[in-house]
């Protein structure tokens, strides 16, 4: 590519009013409203107290925040990029960023469990009015896990120096949903303090999280899954409780190194992976791998007999390559093994269940898009302004993925920054007759047809109830 004009031939000049940076959040919000966000916000966040007007439109501030962050807002002052050219003409009530920050500052940790009300809402009604869950009525996952986000201002309250040495961060919690057939939804959230245990609160969390799917149409099967920080017997009850089964990585303590050891030769089913993967603790490619299990192993047995758990304990094991076969009594070379053991009650039959374990990496892809949008920064002194933050970053995901769902089957599984470079960022003019407006795109849109198809879908009239 080249310019086509010499550089003195070019200027620029910024005096149009009738464009449109963001021509595609006309729909994404669109659908927001048709899924209630306006009125959730309404009717669960009470922040009239606050001063300052802070509590007023918190239903307007609230939808301005997350309009923001769908078109890749990551601080406070990058709200502004709603406030340009013919925006006032498609948006109304759209505030400035310094309204925002007054207004996130003013939350508490009561106002933060009532924007956490509103997400679950949310999240449900998405559900009821987009395919972004299908299939949630066989089976689904709950996928747990926690992050580290660096921060740097020495003011932030709950900052710490925590797992990284020399590092400050604060440390969120996060659950998503998913199906053998869709990508992941967000369904809670929690800001901790930097030296936060990942375990801390995990039962209430997983519980809120499987209340959250009920809610989002996961009527058929749920499997919360977890590393092995999660792997404690809160965790077990409450999944037992909410009717849900379990699959949670165990780590290598002493009770669980002595059942691999029990495990026959005969016992280990051979496994190829369809394509190489890297070890999770060297990083190197491997393709194959063995799995055996143990039928009946009891968990937290010195626990009192009410809290012990027994279910089956399924071992993947693959060679280490850092260090060399051992030499038997006989002169053979043994090679030597890395264990993965994980501890379910998953119904399905060995190969599929540890198959389904393995698949709890993709929240990994979550947390990598977190910190590639809205939480690249975590834009406050204050934690419950930042927690806030977290909260309404999570609506915007969910928001984009069902986005997603309803343009095309390629943007249903697309990466939100895909979402948001083909659907949402999309330039336009603005033009008015006979008291319509109408949106004037780029020609020869690649994108076009998903483009109007998601346009088409949310400008419809609703059905009725």
């Amino acid at each position: 590519m080249q310019s086509s004009h010499a550089a003195s031939a070019v200027s620029a000049v910024f005096d149009e009013p009738n464009l449109i940076a963001h021509a595609g959040l006309v729909p994404v919000m669109r659908l927001a409203e048709r899924c209630g966000l306006p009125r959730l916000v309404t009717e669960k966040v009470r922040l009239s107290g606050a001063g300052n007007g802070a509590g007023a439109a918190a239903d307007a501030k609230v939808t301005s925040l997350v309009g923001g962050m769908v078109a890749g807002a990551d601080s406070i002052d990058d709200l502004d990029m709603l406030r340009h050219g013919a925006m006032p003409a498609v948006f109304q009530e759209v505030r400035a960023p310094s309204t925002l920050g007054t207004f996130l500052r003013s939350f508490t940790h009561g106002h933060a469990l009532q924007l956490h009300a509103v997400h679950r809402g949310f999240l449900g009604a998405l559900a009821a009015h987009t395919p972004l869950l299908p299939g949630a009525g066989e089976k689904a996952f709950i996928d747990v896990d926690s992050t580290h986000k660096r921060v740097y201002g020495r003011t932030k309250q709950g900052a710490e120096y925590g797992r990284f040495k020399g590092i400050r961060t604060l440390h969120p919690l996060l659950a998503t949903i998913c199906t053998p057939a869709s990508r992941p939804v967000i369904a809670t959230v929690r800001m901790r303090r930097g030296k936060a245990a990942d375990s801390r609160g995990a039962p209430k969390f997983v519980s809120e999280a499987l209340a959250t799917a009920a809610e989002a149409g996961c009527t058929g099967v749920r499997i919360p899954r977890a590393d092995s920080q999660f792997y404690n017997a809160g965790v077990t009850a409450a999944c037992r409780r909410a009717g849900a089964h379990f699959s949670l990585t165990t780590g290598m303590n002493p009770s669980i190194k002595r059942a691999i050891a029990a495990i026959p030769d005969t016992a280990w089913q051979q496994i190829t992976y369809p394509t190489a993967v890297p070890d999770p603790e060297t990083g190197e490619l491997i393709s194959d791998a063995e799995v055996a299990e143990i039928p009946a192993y009891t968990a937290f047995a010195s626990r009192k007999k009410s809290e012990r758990v027994t279910a089956r304990l399924i071992v993947r094991r693959v060679r280490d390559l850092a260090k060399p076969a051992t030499v038997g009594e006989q002169g053979e070379l043994f090679p030597v093994w890395r264990y993965h053991p994980f501890f379910t009650d998953n119904p399905a039959e060995t190969l599929q269940a540890e198959r389904e374990h393995r698949h709890h990496a993709v929240v990994e892809q979550v947390i990598a898009d977190s910190k590639a949008s809205a939480l690249a920064h975590l834009p406050s002194g204050h934690f419950h302004a930042n927690a806030a933050w977290l909260t309404l970053w999570a609506m915007a995901y969910n928001l984009l993925r069902a986005v997603g769902t309803l343009a095309s089957a390629f943007h249903a599984k697309a990466t939100t920054a895909t979402l948001r470079a083909h659907l949402v960022q999309v330039p336009a003019r603005l033009a008015r007759s006979a008291r319509r407006l109408t949106l004037h795109l780029p020609q020869r849109w690649p994108w076009q047809d998903a483009w109007m198809q998601l346009f088409d879908t949310v400008h419809r009239p609703s059905k009725p109830a």
